[in-house]
């Protein structure tokens, strides 16, 4: 059937680009300014439902605004640390393309450190340094007096050293915290710049909801609309078409509910964990992390400057299975249910993590941290492991801050995957899941569909120069700021 063939009634005629994004999130808008300065495409379009960018999981409010860089996350192997270093550096390269104003607003550069707490935390950290120091040189080894003088709040308990034998990694001072709002803002503004004063031409449509993706030849046509009243819902209006040559899915969870609607993807399941976060007074001037229990498929706790909020010390995420696709939008739980697809497979993942007597009680305490009243008595225990002079006075409970990481369960494996994934599905249409870290690996990924887009397409890809752009150290060091 031709697009001309489908108009009826209010429908248009589909316009035309040659990629179009769905997703206005932070990997959504890395893959646009990629395209935008690195390939000749004349014609790229970005459709995002809400109003403005990055609303779900890159707001501010909603991630551990953190670049993972895998020398202070202990669940990481070497192998998967040297990996993540290289995607996680791409954006204080980027930022370096930056206004200092434009990049201030962006990327924080403070020290950092993974603390160990008690004798088997600190061997465990002492031998990890050194396996990872040779591959990351700017690590320290910290004893006790380093680690007052870098974080006084962590060393010291009431002026006097605390009683636990202490040690830590730390970076004193790297690109480490990230306003992933803003940087999808400055994606967009630069991707802009590329094309003014060209031919080429950026379509943005905010407030606009996919409602399906057809093959249509070479290409696709995508049907969208006016997003509703309510996050994310959609609305009786117009519908819009456009055929595009490429299409990319960056919708988080939603991207695996676009995907098995077209029949890929199938052998997933969705498992929202959510997190939640407390906020202190000014206690921390980095971010503290502690060793990650190896039993446990969730973050390890950590505490360090919010980003948007001067003066306070976010502590967290909590992690709480949520039957939502999105959080606070309670009418998600219907999507969940629609990914979830619930069969054997899903519960003997289930039954292998609930079989885990460290998960369970993990699970069970992380409920009962959303209960009001108990859950700031409960998390003042975990939080002084990091901070232990933290009094219960001190600690809040984070009200609308938290998002919902989308963790998929590979049935045909019968496991639980950690990390992004990547749908395959056919030439021109590709479906990205991106719980933690995506938005570290933001460029990354968007370079490895750039990639694919270029083959696909045969468009102009200038490799050289993203490769010196974004991979290579800066000729001068960047000042602390």
């Amino acid at each position: 059937m031709s697009i001309q063939e489908r108009q009826t009634g209010d429908e248009v005629v589909a316009a035309t680009t040659d990629v179009l994004i769905v997703g206005g999130g932070v990997c959504g808008t890395a893959l646009l300014f990629e395209l935008a300065r690195y390939t000749d495409l004349a014609s790229l379009t970005l459709v995002e439902r809400y109003g403005q960018l990055a609303q779900v999981n890159s707001k501010a409010t909603n991630n551990s605004q953190t670049i993972h860089c895998g020398d202070i996350e202990t669940n990481y192997t070497l192998e998967k640390a040297l990996k993540v270093k290289r995607t996680a550096e791409m954006i204080g390269r980027y930022a370096e393309l930056l206004e200092p104003a434009e990049r201030d607003l962006c990327v924080f550069r403070t020290p950092k450190m993974v603390l160990g707490v008690g004798e088997k935390e600190c061997a465990f950290l002492r031998r990890r340094y050194e396996e990872f120091s040779p591959h990351f040189p700017a690590m320290e080894l910290l004893d006790a007096a380093a680690i007052a003088e870098w974080e006084p709040q962590v060393a010291l308990a009431g002026g006097a050293p605390r009683p636990e034998e202490i040690v830590a990694i730390g970076i004193r001072n790297s690109p480490t915290a990230v306003d992933y709002e803003a940087l999808s803002e400055s994606f967009l503004a630069r991707a802009r710049a590329e094309l003014r004063g060209t031919e080429r031409r950026l379509d943005l449509r905010l407030g606009t909801t996919v409602q399906r993706i057809l093959p249509d030849g070479d290409g696709f046509v995508v049907e969208m609309g006016p997003t509703g009243e309510g996050p994310g819902r959609s609305a009786a209006g117009p519908l819009q078409r456009i055929r595009a040559r490429q299409v990319v899915v960056n919708a988080g969870a939603h991207s695996l509910l676009m995907a098995q609607a077209m029949g890929f993807g199938l052998q997933y399941s969705c498992l929202p964990v959510a997190g939640s976060f407390y906020f202190t007074p000014d206690l921390l001037r980095g971010k503290v992390y502690t060793v990650q229990n190896d039993k446990l498929p969730f973050a390890a706790l950590h505490g360090d400057p919010d980003v948007r909020a001067p003066g306070q010390t976010r502590f967290g995420p909590t992690a709480l299975l949520l039957p939502q696709l999105e959080r606070y939008v309670p009418a998600s739980f219907w999507e969940f249910l629609r990914v979830l697809r619930l069969d054997g497979a899903v519960l003997a993942v289930l039954w292998q993590l609930f079989g885990v007597a460290d998960i369970r009680s993990y699970i069970l305490r992380n409920l009962l941290f959303e209960v009001p009243w108990l859950r700031r008595r409960l998390f003042l225990a975990d939080a002084r492991k990091i901070v232990p002079g933290l009094q219960l006075h001190d600690l809040r409970f984070a009200e609308g801050y938290g998002g919902v990481r989308p963790q998929l369960i590979d049935k045909q494996q019968r496991c639980l995957m950690l990390g992004e994934v990547s749908i395959p599905a056919v030439p021109g249409l590709i479906f990205n899941v991106t719980p933690s870290p995506g938005g570290t690996c933001c460029l990354g990924n968007g370079e490895r569909d750039l990639e694919a887009i270029a083959a696909h397409l045969g468009c102009h890809f200038d490799r050289e120069r993203l490769e010196r752009e974004l991979h290579e150290p800066p000729a001068v060091p960047v000042p602390c700021t």
